[in-house]
């Protein structure tokens, strides 16, 4: 079964339902509000123009260099932090593609 998440935006709230990396995107929004640094966070953080681009409310709290970030965090926390790393690019770019074709 697949969870429907809804993301706010700056035209209001839009049903990502099925989009790869919409529950990154969520955490990620809501964790840049909170001014939590997480890996979400980053990464929404780094697309932040895109997700803006594509209607989303990105907060305009963001860390410098959130690439940079993500990849030191992940390096603290998990032995496989290059792989890990580009594929969660990979998800957030395959979320970007995915909401540029249902717009």
């Amino acid at each position: 079964m697949t969870e429907r998440v809804a993301v706010s935006t700056a035209e209001g709230s839009r049903d990502a339902c099925a989009l790869p990396g919409a529950d990154l995107v969520e955490a990620g929004l809501g964790d840049l509000a909170a001014g939590v640094e997480s890996v979400p966070a980053l990464l929404v953080a780094a697309f932040s123009q895109r997700l803006t681009g594509l209607g989303y409310a990105v907060p305009d709290r963001r860390p410098d260099d959130p690439l940079l970030q993500l990849y030191r965090l992940l390096e603290r926390t998990r032995a496989d932090a290059h792989a890990h790393y580009n594929a969660l690019l990979r998800r957030m770019v395959s979320f970007a593609e995915a909401a540029e074709c249902v717009r």
